[in-house]
Parts: structure tokens; C-alpha cells; sequence
């Protein structure tokens, strides 16, 4: 019952270690895009959509009832350590990577984004859509 509604998150965040995981020199690398750090806005924006995917899945369990009371604190406790392991699988697993305090710092912003966005949501009418 509880990979049902967080079946999505766990999905993407498989996505994202597949992704973190490629070797260096199977990521397309574009010179204009360096110039204005890319980078940081899509680890920001994978981790952005993270958090918000799994606030979703735990908000919608049934059982839990303290996860979801505490489902924003949760997931994005989850999602930072999630983004700090990356970095830290990158420098030590992963093969032409490494780990950069920057990524890290992205990837948290994205996740904090999530929750500030979805605590804003969640107080308007479009919450029903999300759920």
C-alpha cells in the first residue's frame, strides 16, 4: 500500500541515480549553457519535482497518519539526504564523477522550492487538482 501513492516518487528518483550515475563523458556538454550555471537549475529542477512527488505520495497514505501530518518535513528531510548522498556516490561509486558542494547546494534548493511551493499550494483551491 505505501509504494501506491509514492510509486512516482520512487520512479524519479531512480530516474535522477541513473542520471547523477552516467559517466562524465555521456553528458552532453553545451558552452553556452555553462556560462549561466545549467547545471544548478536542472539538479535544482529534478530535485524540485522529488520533493514535490513524494509529499504527494505521503500526503495520500491512509495508514500513516503521522506521515501525512508531517509529510512536507518528511520528504524533504529525504530528499536532502537523497541529494547529498548523490553527491557523495558521485565522488566515491560512480566512475568519471565527483562530488561538488554546489550540486549539493542546488539540489537542496530545489527541494526546499518544492516545499515552500506546495505549502503554498496546499492553503489555495488547487490543491484538489494535486491530489
Amino acid at each position: 500500500m505505501f509504494l501506491k501513492h509514492t510509486k512516482w516518487a520512487l520512479l524519479w528518483a531512480l530516474l535522477i541515480l541513473f542520471l547523477c550515475g552516467m559517466p562524465g563523458r555521456d553528458i552532453p556538454h553545451i558552452s553556452f549553457l555553462e556560462l549561466v550555471s545549467f547545471d544548478k537549475f536542472v539538479h535544482a529542477g529534478i530535485f524540485f519535482v522529488l520533493q514535490v512527488l513524494l509529499i504527494r505520495g505521503f500526503v495520500l497514505q491512509s495508514n500513516y497518519s503521522n506521515l501525512q501530518r508531517h509529510a512536507k518535513i518528511f520528504a524533504l528531510l529525504i530528499c536532502v539526504a537523497y541529494g547529498g548522498s548523490l553527491e557523495i556516490m558521485q565522488d566515491v561509486v560512480f566512475t568519471e564523477r565527483s562530488a561538488d558542494v554546489f550540486d549539493f547546494i542546488a539540489n537542496s534548493f530545489g527541494c526546499m522550492l518544492g516545499f515552500w511551493l506546495y505549502s503554498r499550494i496546499e492553503k489555495t483551491s488547487l490543491i484538489k487538482f494535486i491530489r
